[in-house]
């Protein structure tokens, strides 16, 4: 041991700030990194790098960007903000991983860069960044670890997470001090490297689809799991960006309806070590460390640049079918984890001015659950984030953003705040404020919960329209009152600041939690296949298993799982704000009871399209395009503005109106009293706002019964003003959809609603 810091790790604690301010160098475990390009290589072996020609070049734009010189000559200009850093090398590395170094010495405003001759798209290369090795104040600089360029545009190769790529010794003997003690091995045979791209589109022959909000039907799939077992596309596309963008995809999309499909995370990520170490991988994605490139995992045409073009193919063609794309983005964290993480980018880049850290700098503030959150206050972060925003939209193409465990982005330096830095930026900038915008409202931090908080501009996941759908048809709501905030648009959260109905994006399930055919199978998580001991996932999962736990013969019991589905569908279609639908609901994808698939990247997360030729599964998908046209065809189950509940005419119909199965309408005491039945009057003569032409806009006035109850119930329809006669359009209680058509009543009259229904009722005059 030759430092302080050494003999205090070794001796059983950490070393302090003032031991360490008097060690000669850093704990460390092996020789010191080099400095230089003569210097010995991490393992200790004598080399000598080929000088590289670096000319000053540019500090703006940041990352690799290939142009031609003001000479004639081309190149790549190379540009890292590293505030704190001693020195910056750039690694170039050939075919057979050769690795070249250049020194970037000219600095401007922390940004280290210079234009290198020569190198041209394909090129791939990482960084190496210099600095004190200082866990106690935050410093983990090391230059024995590559790390890749938060700017790459593609990435090359995968994160396997040896040892060798973590900055402190992650094997050391004490590991509660493990992470102040430097590990100097080189980690550049092991970590992915960043890829030059040339951007060369210009986006002419593209036609974004720019769906109003109010006409929006949302679908989250995962880009492989969505086409991994598609018979209809050819096996080598299967499970990348082109086998989404194939005709048959594209077709299954185009007839059920949607009109954006939301992409779980796309952006390169990486798995985690505990995950490796039992066989897994993280098939969701929600670990990024590469803000700027397509995940090279579901490319078909390579991964030296080529998935950046497949990628934006992969838009073209979705935009081309009138389809939105909308990104899952993780921007609250990444993949480098805690203290005890690898060093894969910006922790070895200035891990101080990227991440939150605690009053004991060693130690990462993390209100993400994933250990560690960056610091979106600091400018240089903020810049990280809204440049990779801007550089999807105006060069990938895509239309909008649903932002992971969004709260964690507008805390200040504590707190969340509805006027922090991020929200204000996103706010004023000329490209984001205009494309689709979602907030997934809380984190795990202190006060993270934030429904109905963001300003406008944005939309939010509305966890309480899926918990209260839920809870009713599991008859589980102690009255109604939640359900009809629900399913009118939930105005108790959103009706203020000039926000609107489209402000709440409604779902009943999404990729963490059941499936929907789960949600009425299992009333216990089942996750025993992600090998930790089944105490993963949540356990509140307000579901019902219909009387039988898990898969079974029965047929009554399949019946009326099957029945519930579709109830849960056709709300979640007949509510006012957005729906979210995720991709096999439609046609009863299961995941065998695991409500936490996030390591599963096997047939228990991949969609079985085999389920379309079963007929029960069919007439579900057949139902579901069927309430989506629906939907389509009719504005007033897509209303721009929130209802008022007011009389609009002399006849005193109003724009909303609620009954009970007594045909009268809900008086206050009706709305607290325990009740399994609710009727909704949705009236089309007071569509508020205008067409484009300036015209009233007038639709069809629908009355919808909610019935959860376990027994038939007698409703009475309501007559005059609100309608004489009432066509059947949907009843869930049959297998068979489309053969009520038609069928019709009179106002005032009594009719039978099947135990646990949905009659969907035209007024017909």
């Amino acid at each position: 041991m030759s430092s302080a810091a050494e003999q205090e790790a070794v001796a059983g604690r950490p070393a302090t700030p003032a031991d360490h301010a008097t060690a000669d160098r850093a704990t460390s475990a092996g020789p010191p990194a080099p400095t230089g390009p003569d210097a010995a290589a991490p393992n200790g072996a004598p080399r000598r790098l080929p000088a590289v020609p670096v000319r000053p070049g540019a500090p703006t734009p940041l990352g690799a960007r290939y142009r031609v010189g003001p000479d004639g000559v081309a190149g790549t200009n190379f540009a890292l903000w590293a505030g704190g850093a001693e020195a910056v090398e750039l690694c170039l590395f050939d075919e057979q991983g050769s690795e070249t170094r250049a020194p970037l010495t000219e600095l401007t405003h922390e940004i280290w860069h210079g234009f290198v001759p020569g190198v041209l798209p394909g090129q791939r290369y990482g960084y190496r960044v210099h600095g004190r090795w200082d866990p106690w104040t935050g410093g983990r600089w090391n230059p024995a670890k590559l790390l890749l360029d938060p700017y790459a545009r593609a990435v090359d190769g995968e994160f396997t997470l040896p040892p060798e790529v973590y900055g402190h010794v992650r094997d050391w003997p004490q590991q509660h001090v493990a992470d102040t003690v430097r590990d100097d091995r080189d980690s550049a045979p092991h970590v992915p490297k960043g890829v030059v791209v040339h951007d060369d589109d210009d986006w002419s022959d593209d036609r974004r689809p720019k769906t109003p909000w109010a006409d929006s039907v949302i679908y989250e799939l995962h880009v492989r799991g969505f086409t991994k077992l598609h018979p209809d596309i050819p096996e080598h596309l299967r499970g990348t960006y082109a086998g989404l963008a194939h005709p048959a995809a594209i077709e299954h999309l185009t007839k059920l309806g949607v009109t954006a499909v939301e992409l779980l995370p796309v952006h390169q990520f990486a798995h985690e070590d505990h995950l490796l170490g039992r066989g897994l991988r993280n098939y969701w994605g929600y670990n990024s460390i590469g803000y700027f490139a397509p995940h090279a995992g579901y490319a078909a045409s390579g991964t030296t640049g080529q998935q950046v073009g497949e990628f934006k193919r992969m838009v073209r063609a979705l935009h081309a079918a009138g389809i939105e794309v909308i990104l899952d983005v993780v921007y609250n964290h990444t993949a480098e984890a805690g203290e005890y993480g690898p060093t894969l980018s910006l922790k070895g880049i200035d891990n101080r001015g990227y991440y939150r850290l605690q009053s004991d700098a060693r130690r990462y503030a993390d209100y993400t659950g994933c250990g560690n959150t960056l610091h979106v206050v600091r400018p240089q972060v903020l810049r990280l984030i809204t440049d990779s925003l801007r550089y999807w939209v105006t060069e990938m193409g895509v239309d909008g953003f649903r932002f992971d465990l969004a709260a964690a982005l507008a805390r200040s330096m504590h707190d969340v705040d509805m006027l922090s830095p991020f929200l204000a930026v996103i706010a004023q900038d000329p490209v984001l404020r205009r494309v689709k915008l979602i907030a997934e409202p809380w984190d795990v931090g202190s006060g993270g919960y934030q429904v109905g908080a963001f300003p406008p501009l944005w939309t939010e996941w509305n966890d309480r329209y899926r918990n209260a759908v839920r809870d009713f048809w599991r008859h589980a709501l102690p009255d109604v009152r939640e359900m009809g905030y629900r399913l009118s648009g939930s105005s108790d959260l959103y009706a203020w600041g000039g926000r609107r109905p489209y402000a709440s994006v409604n779902f009943v399930t999404a990729h963490d939690g059941f499936t929907l055919r789960d949600l009425v199978s299992y009333e216990r998580k089942h996750n025993e296949a992600n090998g930790e001991g089944n105490r993963d996932g949540t356990d509140d999962n307000r579901s019902w298993n219909c009387g039988a736990e898990g898969e079974t013969d029965d047929g009554r019991t399949g019946a009326l799982r099957r029945r519930q589905v579709r109830n849960l569908l056709t709300t979640l279609l007949l509510s006012t704000g957005v729906p979210m639908l995720v991709a096999g609901d439609e046609m009863g994808r299961t995941q065998r009871g695991n409500n936490n698939a996030y390591c599963q990247d096997n047939e228990i997360s991949w969609i079985d399209w085999g389920l379309l030729a079963e007929p029960g599964w069919r007439a579900l998908f057949d139902l579901t395009s069927r309430l989506i046209a629906l939907r389509h065809r009719h504005p007033v189950l897509r209303r721009r503005a929130f209802f008022s509940g007011r009389a609009h005419s002399a006849d005193g119909l109003r724009d909303l109106a609620w009954f009970t199965a007594r045909g009268t309408e809900m008086t206050e005491g009706d709305w607290y009293a325990p009740a399994a039945t609710l009727g909704m009057y949705l009236s089309g003569r007071d569509i508020p706002g205008r067409d484009e032409r300036g015209a009233p806009i007038r639709d069809d006035s629908f009355l919808a019964v909610l019935h959860a109850g376990e027994r038939p119930v007698s409703f009475v329809l309501p007559g005059p003003p609100w309608a004489l006669t009432y066509e059947v359009l949907v009843d869930t209680s049959g297998e068979e959809q489309g053969a009520d058509a038609g069928v019709t009543h009179r106002g005032g009259t009594e009719i039978t609603v099947p135990a646990r229904t949905v009659l969907l009722l035209r007024v017909a005059d």
